[in-house]
């Protein structure tokens, strides 16, 4: 009988702390509430659900903030969110602990609550950008004709919607894409580029985005590249509204390396244009090329075709010799006459127009026309 009366108090003890230790547990958060998702995964999301995951978390401080520069709605949706803060702290992070009184700002845009109040380009400055030779353009009448749709950014298909829209910008980057009616991409704009940041966004070793390029027909080509129109490095993604069948030569080495080169040297560029052509309306594989873009205040303007300048030369000079024909080689510019080269007039020299004007390859950096050509990869040869 003893030993049974000292076994239930043992029992009862054990009951006892185990009781306590597990109220233990249960107050030690008592007053505090943990964060959701971090700000960067909350930022475009509508106001009143990040609102409702702060309080389902148990935050009882929640207020909003409003940024009334609506005008449309187009491409800034009514309510969506444009930073969260925690207790001040705009980069905080998921699964934090904070008392569950701290100050929680959620802002968000919203079109502007003052009534009766007619926009002009006096009175909104917003309004006054989007007025274009004295018309009033605005996003929605840029795209009349078009159908916006969305499409991943590492979709590897081949396909083009006919007709269509594409913002083909990584991350945040508004850059749009257009089709035309037989689903060839003809036009990309972008009002400003912004390059690559691989402190802040997910770069992967090879200095890409994505692993791989959208298979458009006419790639699987061995003189084809999966050809970025706005690369990776200044910000554009890997789908098929972004690439286009294109000369490997002048894709790496040619008129296309050197442009990006040009704008990631400049810090980015703005009013960017990219206009493509094809030889037919069955192909996938563009002939020519034009891109307007200021830079530094400049507006340059270049235009290539589609095909390895290095062949261009090589073809002309076969032509040359085998024409019964006598032709007279082309004269060499002499020093200092630039506009005999650049016959464009964009102040820079292309290496196709360096040999049309006589000059043989490489240029090298001690050659007064290396300064005005692009030297991508910064060996001081260009044209190698």
């Amino acid at each position: 009988m003893k030993v049974k009366r000292i076994i239930r108090v043992l029992i009862s003890c054990i009951l006892v702390i185990s009781l306590v230790g597990c109220g233990g547990n249960s107050n030690e958060y008592e007053g505090e509430a943990k964060t959701p998702a971090c700000p960067s995964v909350q930022k475009g999301r509508d106001y009143q659900e990040v609102i409702d995951d702060f309080e389902e978390k148990g935050f009882k401080n929640v207020k909003t903030e409003k940024l009334e520069d609506l005008i449309a709605g187009w491409l800034t949706k009514d309510g969506e969110v444009e930073a969260v803060s925690v207790d001040g702290n705009t980069s905080y992070s998921q699964d934090v602990w904070y008392p569950n009184d701290v100050e929680v700002i959620i802002t968000y845009h919203t079109f502007d609550e003052k009534e009766d109040e007619v926009l002009t380009v006096e009175n909104n400055e917003d309004l006054d950008i989007l007025v274009v030779n004295g018309e009033t353009e605005s996003e929605p009448d840029a795209f009349a004709g078009y159908t916006l749709i969305e499409v991943d950014g590492g979709n590897l298909s081949g396909h083009r919607e006919p007709n269509v829209v594409v913002d083909i910008g990584y991350g945040n980057r508004e850059y749009y894409a257009f089709t035309n009616e037989f689903g060839q991409l003809v036009r990309v704009i972008a009002d400003e580029i912004i390059l690559q940041d691989d402190s802040v966004e997910p770069v992967l070793s090879t200095g890409r985005y994505y692993s791989d390029e959208a298979k458009v027909p006419g790639v699987e080509s061995p003189n084809l590249d999966e050809g970025h129109v706005i690369a990776d490095s200044l910000g554009g993604v890997s789908n098929a509204y972004n690439i286009t069948p294109q000369n490997s030569t002048l894709n790496r080495h040619g008129d296309q390396a050197y442009m990006e080169k040009w704008i990631r040297d400049a810090g980015g560029c703005t009013n960017f244009e990219a206009t493509i052509t094809y030889p037919n309306t069955q192909t996938q594989i563009p002939s020519k090329y034009k891109f307007t873009y200021t830079l530094n205040g400049d507006v340059i303007v270049d235009e290539f075709e589609n095909i390895n300048p290095d062949d261009t030369v090589s073809n002309s000079s076969q032509e040359v010799i085998s024409n019964s024909t006598p032709k007279v080689a082309p004269q060499v510019t002499t020093e200092g006459d630039l506009s005999k080269i650049d016959t464009n007039g964009n102040g820079i020299v292309t290496i196709a127009e360096a040999k049309k004007a006589g000059y043989s390859m490489p240029i090298t950096s001690d050659h007064w026309l290396y300064q005005y050509m692009k030297d991508s990869d910064g060996d001081g040869m260009v044209g190698e």
